[in-house]
């Protein structure tokens, strides 16, 4: 039986499981219907721009977590291995492990909504961009900061795969432990 009344945080939550679950292209209206309990007047209603509002009010909370919980405690007061262990912490939690998939790369596929696209992008360069102010705060030069940055959102994202694909959580874990090492050394 269809709920007929969800908050938006339990709306969200579950338009993020959808997205996460089934890309954008994939997350069909009655998968997203019936994920979230409402018929697609109510969903309209809450979201007149459709699939594409739905995408956009799920990246937009996904980056308020991201800002807040990463991106602020990395540019944020202490050591940069210290802000980097926070960082792996949350992602740990973000990602549950490795068990669920990543938002940004889901959503980065199937949509032609340039501004879809254009905040995954966004997203993805400021997480870049703090990594390399903290590798560079660790005493890395300025090149190798951005490339071991940039190394290790492909390590995050690549282990991310290997678990959704193999159901093995373990790379994930070690990636998130190696995490200081990858961005800090000389």
């Amino acid at each position: 039986m269809p709920i007929t009344k969800v908050n938006e945080d339990e709306l969200l939550d579950r338009l993020t499981e959808v997205f996460r679950t089934y890309g954008y292209e994939g997350a069909s209206l009655s998968l997203i219907s019936k994920a979230t309990g409402l018929q697609r007047a109510s969903l309209y209603h809450r979201f007149p721009g459709g699939k594409e509002d739905m995408a956009k009010a799920v990246l937009e909370r996904a980056g308020q977590w991201l800002t807040s919980r990463v991106l602020a405690p990395l540019s944020g007061q202490g050591k940069p291995v210290d802000r980097i262990r926070h960082m792996a912490k949350e992602l740990h939690a973000f990602y549950a492990g490795g068990k669920h998939c990543c938002l940004l790369d889901s959503l980065s596929f199937g949509s032609d909504d340039n501004d879809i696209r254009h905040h995954v992008q966004q997203g993805m360069s400021v997480w870049v961009d703090e990594l390399a102010k903290v590798a560079r705060e660790g005493g890395v030069t300025a090149k190798k900061a951005r490339m071991y940055a940039q190394d290790a959102i492909s390590h995050i994202q690549g282990t991310l795969v290997v678990a959704r694909v193999m159901k093995d959580y373990g790379p994930f874990e070690r990636m998130l432990t190696e995490l200081p090492t990858t961005l800090l050394r000389k």
